[in-house]
């Protein structure tokens, strides 16, 4: 396996990984500690990712709870959740935040199945990009002399191998989305 294969297989499973992280944050009607990832607070002046610092839990399907581990910036955590546009209100208690996730409606769903597919059509843009950035200094690697014309060949179908197989994960991931958001 070339060097630029191991680039491209490296990419690949990054885009893929941003796609994941991306669809962790649509909001599907089911609790998950990953729809808080992307929120941070500004703890004593410094913007802090939540999770560092709270405790997230999923008590229920639908509820999330937030137990801060410094009881002070319960009202600070609060104001970046609202800022956040989730579209979740937080209640307080002084100690904790809970946050109930509101029940999708049909219309909801297809809007989200769309945010989805949308997502997952960045996510194949990206990897044939990375395909025509690999093929590109393959073909500059033969006109250096580096690879032969048949080496070249072999190359090439290499990286289409390795892009169609990103297709198709790609599709997977968010065809299960998908399944997941349509059984709530």
């Amino acid at each position: 396996m070339s060097n630029t294969q191991d680039i491209l297989k490296d990419k690949i499973s990054k885009t893929i990984s941003v796609l994941k992280t991306d669809l962790n944050t649509v909001r599907a009607g089911r609790a998950n500690a990953a729809l808080l990832d992307q929120i941070s607070v500004d703890y004593y002046g410094v913007s802090t990712p939540l999770k560092q610092l709270a405790n997230i839990s999923v008590p229920d399907p639908r509820t999330l709870l937030i137990a801060p581990f410094d009881p002070k910036c319960v009202s600070d955590i609060e104001k970046a959740i609202n800022m956040s546009n989730i579209g979740i209100n937080p209640s307080n208690d002084g100690k904790s935040i809970r946050l109930v996730i509101p029940q999708v409606t049909e219309e909801r769903r297809k809007e989200l199945t769309k945010v989805i597919k949308k997502m997952g059509e960045e996510a194949k843009v990206a990897a044939r990009n990375l395909r025509r950035d690999g093929n590109d200094s393959l073909k500059k690697q033969e006109k250096a002399g580096e690879l032969t014309e048949d080496d070249l060949k072999d190359e090439l179908d290499s990286v289409q191998k390795l892009t169609d197989k990103a297709m198709k994960e790609i599709d997977e991931i968010v065809s299960q989305k998908e399944k997941e958001l349509m059984e709530l």
